[in-house]
């Protein structure tokens, strides 16, 4: 694989600079005074952000974009080699990185990472860890999968020897990455496009936890599916956490508030350590804030400044992130797109106070659609009345025989208010027409289906 120096600054192209990844690691190589160009298929805030920090991106990917100027090409797992830039550059002879890859050798060069791994959770989690970071002054790099607010976007470029970043096991793309702290929140069957099972992503992450260093530490969520399967013979420390079971880090007493907020005391190794309040619904909440404690308290944070980092985190853009209000109907954003997220943000939005609760689901990707679908409709059956819009395809294509439809009649088995309405308009029409004071409606998936929300609310 070809190594990047960093004392060396060179020229490197993006090509798919515009994701939410790509653009952070982009900007980190701004920092340390490369010369970053991309390209994309739309502009978007954060190409708008990198070119005020000296990227120079083109929309559309073409092979003219590879110039011989350019040292190393970095490629997303969504292009593919009929892509004309990837063509280009293979043919010029270029050096080629996958963004894992290069995220791999960023994480390299600092002294303490933090890699969050998990198939759900990771965002929040990372965004957690990260808040904690940032109030005990730790000064962090920090590389998340979502807007953060706390710092102004997906990226933070620290002066410490501190890098917290998630890890995502899509085509084991964390099998890139070697940190000196791993966590895992959850293994799940998802990305079944790629995994062939459930023991097959075990697997993978048994190849993660496995490549973190015997001085390193693995925090992992002591009720993990597989959880012997993952952990076998890791020679790293090993740190668990469960608000459910016994573990090194715990939650007792949990409370919640009026808009679903937890409180709970946290244990460390039986020893009572801090009682933890936090500002994000929810109880699942309260398991990813057990992961940050344990990530925080390997660097020995205080309790106190740990209990305060969390406290002030009030969430990441699109994690139950209030939009608005339609009239005196409460409008709420979440990505949930797989059956557990669906659950989780589900059981939060019960505490949160609402007359009847309106779902508006895309789904995302055929494959997950018909490898889950009875776990969809059982998820979303705890709405009382279900819109489900057009699948997103995403990276495929619609050859595999599933609609939303198939959905629909899979939830109408639990006698649930459920209709399929294909175009974002007819959405719209129908929950104005609809929805009464007091409801609470959440737009929920990994598409666009995040532009409803604020249709609605305008």
């Amino acid at each position: 694989m070809y190594q990047i120096d960093f004392n060396n600054p060179q020229h490197v192209h993006f090509t798919g600079i515009g994701g939410i990844s790509m653009s952070g690691l982009a900007e980190v190589l701004l920092s340390r005074g490369f010369t970053v160009s991309g390209s994309d298929s739309s502009d978007s805030a954060l190409i708008s952000r990198l070119r005020e920090r000296g990227a120079a991106v083109t929309i559309g990917q073409k092979a003219e974009n590879i110039t011989p100027d350019i040292d190393v090409v970095v490629y997303t797992a969504a292009i593919h080699p009929d892509n004309p830039e990837y063509a280009a550059a293979l043919s010029s002879g270029l050096p080629m990185m996958t963004r894992a890859e290069l995220l791999g050798e960023i994480m390299s060069n600092y002294g303490t990472s933090f890699a969050i791994a998990g198939t759900h959770g990771k965002t929040t989690t990372t965004s957690m860890i990260s808040h904690v970071l940032l109030h005990a002054d730790c000064d962090p790099t920090i590389s998340v999968g979502g807007i953060l607010p706390a710092i102004g976007g997906n990226i933070r470029v620290g002066a410490s020897d501190t890098f917290v970043t998630e890890a995502c096991e899509y085509t084991n793309s964390f099998l890139s990455l070697i940190p000196s702290v791993g966590i895992i929140l959850n293994v799940d069957a998802d990305h079944l496009d790629f995994f062939k099972d459930l023991d097959d992503i075990a697997r993978s992450f048994h190849k993660f936890a496995a490549q973190i260093p015997a001085e390193g530490t693995l925090i992992i969520n002591a009720d993990t599916k597989k959880f012997d399967e993952v952990t076998d013979g890791i020679s790293c420390r090993i740190l668990t956490y469960s608000s459910d079971s016994e573990a090194d880090y715990t939650a007792s007493n949990i409370v919640f508030d009026a808009l679903g907020c937890a409180a709970f005391d946290c244990f460390e190794a039986g020893e009572f350590l801090a009682r933890i309040a936090l500002s994000v619904p929810g109880r699942h909440n309260v398991s990813n804030a057990l992961a940050a404690i344990a990530a925080a308290r390997t660097l020995n944070l205080p309790a106190d400044t740990v209990a305060e980092g969390l406290r002030n985190f009030a969430g990441v853009d699109r994690r139950f992130e209030y939009k608005g209000k339609m009239g005196d109907v409460t409008v709420i954003d979440d990505y949930a797109h797989h059956p557990t997220e669906i659950q989780a943000t589900l059981s939060a939005a019960g505490s949160y106070p609402h007359k009847e609760l309106w779902v508006i689901f895309q789904p995302h990707t055929y494959t997950r659609t018909r490898a889950l679908l009875p776990e969809f409709a059982e998820a979303l059956s705890a709405a009382d009345h279900i819109i489900l819009a057009k699948i997103y395809e995403a990276r495929e294509k619609d050859i595999y025989g599933v609609s939303s439809q198939n959905l629909a009649d899979e939830i109408e088995k639990y006698g649930k208010d459920v209709r399929y309405l294909e175009t974002f308009a007819e959405i719209e029409d129908y929950v104005r027409a609809n929805c009464r004071p007091g409801d609470l409606l959440i737009t929920m998936g990994a598409g666009d289906v995040t532009n409803i929300g604020p249709a609605l609310v305008n």
